[in-house]
């Protein structure tokens, strides 16, 4: 039977129709629909207002891989999905990017308005911590694999990931900073992992070793990061999300060399629109067959 799928807000992308007819999927207004594909990433508000009259939509696609602001909607009985793993690819060449313009001294180069001394640290034989084991950092261990890193995941629960010399549970972070050159946050937000980068693990960072935050802002303390930074405590970050966001004008992490900001581009919507149409047309055809759905939403997690 033809699933009958709405696309809101707004004007319905054609990249997005298309995926849903080409899949076998109709496309109709909310109120005939059985499926709901939201492409508004923060419209968390309008999108239970519009759920509280829709109760025949049984499942939701959301547009992107972090859901945070949507928490607290997924216990309603419908099925939610995610596009976690869709974007892993350009996320992961921006984690890259950002890990060597930092380790190659490129944050105050960039700023530099005469010729300066030499530096910079090789990547190369480097040992790497990141945080999070899905699919950004399944593809960060393939693009840094020619670079012979010596990688620890730090994950929820230590499975194997490939590419990882080891996988350690988060209970072990601190065990996994001393040493390591770039430690990278790749993980989903949710109330355990707030804060997960403080003034504690920044103190056990070396004074050599780089941040790179390519997930969300509030997975880093601000003030303790400030803090660091402003010490000398550690080789500099290059972020690409930062608490508050956007980060204000005048806010101090603008004045440092070693500070390397990005406003929230490591997976723009250009970017994202066909791999989001892409999942969009494989969970259409998916949910018509009854077969799993990609990026399925576990309520108790968040994510």
């Amino acid at each position: 039977m033809t699933l009958r799928c709405a696309v809101a807000p707004g004007p319905i992308a054609a990249v997005v129709a298309d995926a849903v007819i080409a899949a076998g999927g109709s496309l109709v207004e909310a109120e005939d629909a059985e499926a709901l594909v939201w492409t508004d990433p923060t419209g968390a508000t309008e999108l239970g207002t519009l759920l509280s009259t829709l109760p025949h939509v049984r499942w939701v696609q959301l547009p992107f891989a972090g859901v945070d602001r949507f928490a607290g909607m997924f216990a309603d009985g419908r099925t939610w999905t995610s596009t976690k793993g869709a974007y892993s690819e350009p996320v992961a060449e921006h984690a890259l990017a950002l890990s060597l313009a930092g380790l190659r001294g490129l944050a105050t180069r960039a700023r530099a308005t005469q010729w300066g001394p030499q530096g910079g640290t090789r990547l190369a034989g480097a040992r790497v911590t990141i945080l999070g084991g899905g699919g950004i950092t399944e593809a960060f261990l393939r693009l840094v694999a020619p670079f012979g890193v010596d990688a620890t995941v730090v994950r929820r629960h230590p499975a194997p990931v490939a590419g990882a010399a080891r996988v350690v549970a988060t209970g072990e972070l601190h065990a996994t900073l001393a040493g390591a050159k770039l430690v990278v946050v790749a993980l989903a937000l949710t109330p355990e992992t707030a804060g997960i980068i403080g003034a504690a693990e920044l103190e056990r960072m070396d004074g050599d070793a780089w941040l790179v935050n390519v997930a969300r802002g509030a997975h880093v303390v601000t003030d303790d990061l400030v803090a660091a930074l402003r010490a000398g405590a550690i080789g500099g970050a290059a972020l690409d999300v930062t608490e508050p966001e956007p980060l204000p004008a005048g806010h101090p992490l603008w004045d440092f060399d070693n500070c390397l900001i990005t406003p929230h581009t490591a997976n723009t919507w250009q970017m994202a629109e066909p791999l989001f149409a892409e999942r969009v047309g494989a969970n259409v055809a998916r949910y018509q067959r009854r077969k799993p759905l990609l990026g399925l939403i576990d309520a108790e997690l968040g994510y």
